[in-house]
């Protein structure tokens, strides 16, 4: 993996690149989901995580061998194939203190693990969960998969006959409360949008389009990089300011929206050619919807809302991991059980 541009040599935690690091990878060269690596790295860098306060998942599929590709000194888990939502679910329930990031696929999320994927979503299970969408089945040589768009072909030349399911609209109408979509390809865009989702406090969800150059990066394929970078049709510029910096990016009054994150942190959106406000949830749909039929690609922070609930507020977890939790918490006293025990008679 090349080096990556670093502003300073060690980050606000006084760590170097090395601890974001990881092994090195296996895939294909020139795959966009090392492209993801590279920004995944980068984010958490400059943003300054502490790399053993963060639990990597997976489910099974070519993206999902990617968090072993970056920090190195996080925890990490392959799930079953399609069941890394409920793995996820279940280490913040019982660890609020850490941060989780899932890497997924579009057969990992779209097909065998869908059920998964839409109740992490209706929940806002507070996590960074990113789809590495090439619209194929890259370990299984190749089909099309279940986000792949009506009218592409595979190498073969068979055409795809059916619908695709858009993961970032179904995130939106199920209640995900950030949600953004990019392209490998497309650092400026990817790495702001990864510090965003760090800042977040309930589900992050970012749908990133990664080509396979195997089998996807072919004449006829939506998803091959020139295709990608021809379609791209991004909705703001965005400037990611973390809550310990001092604020110096700047914009014509006017031509700017200002998305204040959780832990103070501010995302800045320059407005392009649309009119475009990321906090309106029906708007977002209907831009995803009429990107879709013009056959553009809408990337960028396409719904947020900061002020919704997640997971573990609406459940009351307490902030101490429940591993280490005495039984002066976990067992009642006898007052205590037979008032709970009234609440149900």
């Amino acid at each position: 993996m090349a080096d990556i541009p670093l502003k300073t040599a060690v980050n606000r935690l006084g760590l170097t690149i090395e601890p974001y690091k990881g092994l090195t990878s296996t895939l294909c060269t020139g795959c966009g989901h090392d492209t993801i690596t590279r920004h995944v790295i980068q984010a958490f860098y400059e943003y300054g995580v502490e790399p053993y306060k963060v639990a990597k998942m997976s489910g099974i599929g070519c993206s999902s061998k990617t968090p072993a590709y970056f920090l190195s000194r996080s925890c990490g888990l392959n799930a079953v194939h399609g069941r890394m939502p409920s793995i996820s679910t279940g280490a913040k329930m019982a660890n609020r203190s850490l941060m989780v990031i899932g890497v997924s696929g579009d057969g990992d999320s779209a097909s065998i693990g869908i059920g998964q994927f839409c109740h992490l979503a209706r929940r806002n299970t507070p996590m960074i969960y990113i789809i590495e969408n090439n619209g194929v089945y890259g370990l299984t040589k190749g089909q099309f998969s279940a986000t792949a768009d009506p009218g592409s072909k595979l190498k073969g030349g068979e055409v795809n006959m059916f619908e695709n399911i858009d993961c970032a609209a179904l995130g939106i109408m199920l209640g995900a409360s950030f949600v953004a979509r990019s392209f490998s390809g497309d650092p400026k865009q990817a790495v702001p949008l990864l510090k965003a989702a760090i800042a977040h406090k309930g589900l992050a969800l970012l749908d990133i389009i990664s080509p396979c150059v195997t089998f996807n990066n072919h004449e006829g394929s939506t998803r091959s990089y020139p295709n990608v970078r021809k379609i791209d049709s991004p909705v703001h510029e965005l400037d990611f300011v973390a809550f310990y910096e001092t604020p110096t990016v700047e914009y014509d009054p006017g031509q700017t929206k200002e998305v204040e994150m959780p832990d103070g942190s501010k995302v800045m959106l320059k407005k392009l050619a649309k009119d475009y406000d990321p906090t309106d949830r029906m708007a977002a749909l209907q831009a995803i919807e009429q990107s879709r039929k013009s056959g553009q690609l809408l990337t960028g922070l396409l719904y947020v809302d900061t002020a919704k609930r997640d997971f573990c507020e609406v459940e009351g977890m307490t902030e101490t991991p429940l591993n280490e939790l005495g039984q002066d918490k976990l067992r009642p006293s006898r007052e205590r059980f037979t008032e709970i025990l009234k609440q149900f008679a």
